[in-house]
């Protein structure tokens, strides 16, 4: 059993991003992180982004907005950095507030600019193969540690757990993909779904993005398996000092034996989500930028 080691991918990706953006004369790429209210989770997760961003040589710009704003107060903020062109990407950190309807900002964020990959235009173009748009940065993220770890995708039978807009549906559309790399056979599996253990154990890849923790038990693999745990998960521990700790869809102790590579949780997929952010907003920046 080998592990795929995120951390190890992402340090990896991050050394190249900064080789590169270190042969840019003039101004950087410019990363625009909206926050709304203080989600303990979102705090930690933007200042993840701002000092990844620094170390890479990218510009961030925090905007903090109250978590009183209304809907119609975050879209205009939103079209102020969309027209600004000083900034290449524009990221709005989610959850919003329960009064905000999520899917209406990321359409609100130009395309050009949705280095989040959540805007109905990009999502698009990965069904069209269009290389011009952004790939959300967790699916993309998975992309890059298989292809890292010399994972092939071709008519290998790939089973996505799991259907969010963040991660089962675009993965599922990239596996799919005819190009290097990709061209698996798809099958997305979800909680209305009949049968499920007998289809996970057709899986040579097995994407769980289903948000349960220690969902995927033994039972429901094949040997030889190559597992993506999407999933982090709060579980109560009376024995770690914090009261609980870290534990991905899948369960770790009894599945990780029968398989031929596994991602960690901690330190799997959640590394590269922030490297690939940067890597588009680097393209974004080249899209836009006549230097």
């Amino acid at each position: 059993m080998e592990l795929i080691d995120g951390n190890q991918a992402a340090t990896a990706l991050i050394a190249e991003l900064k080789a590169e953006v270190a042969t840019f004369t003039g101004r950087k790429p410019c990363l625009a992180l909206v926050r709304v209210g203080e989600d303990p989770a979102s705090v930690s997760y933007v200042k993840k982004k701002e000092k990844t961003a620094a170390e890479i040589g990218v510009t961030s710009r925090i905007i903090l907005p109250p978590v009183t704003i209304t809907q119609e107060e975050l879209f205009a903020l939103i079209d102020s950095l969309n027209a600004d062109a000083t900034v290449d990407g524009i990221l709005v950190q989610s959850p919003l507030p329960k009064h905000i309807d999520e899917v209406a900002v990321f359409r609100r964020v130009s395309p050009d600019k949705d280095v989040d990959g959540f805007n109905t235009i990009n999502l698009g173009k990965i069904a069209q193969e269009d290389d011009t748009g952004f790939v959300s940065c967790t699916p993309a993220g998975i992309m890059e540690l298989l292809a890292r770890s010399g994972t092939d995708l071709k008519g290998k039978h790939v089973v996505v757990l799991g259907r969010s807009l963040i991660v089962g549906k675009p993965i599922a559309l990239l596996a799919l993909q005819k190009r290097a790399g990709a061209n698996g056979t798809v099958t997305i599996c979800h909680s209305g779904t009949a049968n499920l253990p007998t289809l996970t154990r057709q899986a040579d890849v097995l994407i769980a993005a289903i948000g349960r923790a220690e969902f995927v038990t033994a039972d429901m693999v094949k040997p030889g398996v190559v597992v993506i745990d999407v999933g982090i998960n709060r579980v109560p521990d009376s024995s770690k000092k914090t009261g609980y700790r870290l534990t991905g869809d899948v369960h770790f102790p009894s599945v990780a034996p029968l398989c031929a590579k596994i991602t960690p949780v901690p330190g799997g997929v959640g590394p590269m989500t922030v490297a690939m952010l940067m890597k588009n907003t680097i393209k974004a920046f080249h899209l836009r930028s006549t230097h």
